[in-house]
C-alpha cells in the first residue's frame, strides 16, 4: 500500500470528521430505524445478531491490518492502545450479540450496510495513524488519565448492558424501564459509558483519528440516546421525569 502523508492523513480526517458533523445533524431530524425504532422503508430486514456481528467485527479487522502492517516500531505503549481497541470490539461484535436475547428481532440490511461503511473507515485511520505515525502522548499522566476514563467508560458500558439483558431473562420481548444503576439518573448510561471509553482513548493517544472517533460516538449516540429517551417518555407514563438523556445531570 502507498504510504500516506502525515497532512494528506490529516485531510482525511477532518473530511471524516466534518461528515460527522453533517450526520449528527440529520439524525436530530431522522431518527434511525433499528431495535424499537424500527420501521417499513429501509429496505430488507435480517437477523439481528448476524447484522450485529457482521457490521461490527470489520472495525477491529480493519484497524488490526493497518496497524499490523504499519512502518513504524510498536511500542509498549502503542501495544496497549492496540489491546483496548481490540478489548472493545471483542466484546461488541462477540461477546454481547451472544448475550442479547433478540432471536426473533430484525434489522434493515440498510443499518448494517452503513455500519460496515463507517467501521471500514474508522478501523482504517486508527490503525494506520498507530501503525505509520508516532504518537504525540509524551505524558504518563495522561496515557494514566485516559486509561482509568477508557476502563471506567468499559464498566459502564457492560454493567448497564447486564441490566438491559436481565429485563428479558423471563425470555419475554417487552421492553421494560431499566433500573439501578446509573439508570437512576439517565436514560441511556451504555452510550455514555461508550462516550467515556473514547475520551479515554483520545487522551491516550492524542492523535486526530481518535478524535475523529469520539466525534462520531458523540455524533451517533446523542441523537440516539435522546430518540430512547422520547420514546420512553412516550411509551410508559411512569417514566422518571428527573432522568436526563445521555449526561448526568447536564443533558
Amino acid at each position: 500500500m502507498t504510504h500516506i502523508s502525515i497532512n494528506q492523513f490529516e485531510f482525511i480526517c477532518y473530511c471524516w470528521i466534518a461528515l460527522a458533523i453533517l450526520t449528527f445533524l440529520a439524525l436530530l431530524f431522522i431518527r434511525q430505524p433499528y431495535g424499537r425504532h424500527v420501521r417499513a422503508g429501509f429496505g430488507f430486514m435480517i437477523n439481528n445478531k448476524l447484522g450485529w456481528v457482521v457490521m461490527e467485527i470489520i472495525s477491529p479487522l480493519a484497524f488490526n491490518f493497518f496497524f499490523l502492517s504499519g512502518q513504524i516500531e510498536h511500542t509498549p505503549t502503542h501495544w496497549l492502545f492496540f489491546a483496548l481497541f481490540n478489548l472493545h470490539y471483542f466484546n461488541r461484535s462477540i461477546i454481547f450479540p451472544l448475550r442479547t436475547k433478540t432471536k426473533d428481532k430484525k434489522i434493515p440490511f440498510t443499518i448494517v450496510f452503513s455500519a460496515i461503511l463507517f467501521n471500514c473507515v474508522n478501523g482504517f485511520i486508527n490503525g494506520y495513524y498507530l501503525g505509520n505515525f508516532q504518537c504525540k502522548t509524551s505524558s504518563y499522566l495522561l496515557i494514566t488519565i485516559g486509561f482509568v476514563l477508557f476502563i471506567a467508560g468499559f464498566y459502564i458500558n457492560n454493567k448497564s448492558d447486564d441490566i438491559l439483558i436481565a429485563l428479558r431473562k423471563d425470555g419475554s420481548s417487552d421492553y421494560k424501564i431499566p433500573n439501578g444503576f446509573l439508570f437512576n439518573k439517565i436514560t441511556s448510561p451504555n452510550y455514555f459509558g461508550e462516550i467515556i471509553e473514547w475520551l479515554g482513548f483520545f487522551v491516550m493517544t492524542m492523535n486526530i483519528a481518535s478524535l475523529a472517533f469520539l466525534i462520531w460516538s458523540l455524533a451517533n449516540l446523542i441523537p440516539r440516546a435522546r430518540d430512547h429517551h422520547s420514546w420512553y417518555k412516550k411509551t410508559f407514563q411512569e417514566y422518571p421525569p428527573e432522568r436526563k438523556i445521555i449526561f448526568p445531570y447536564l443533558y
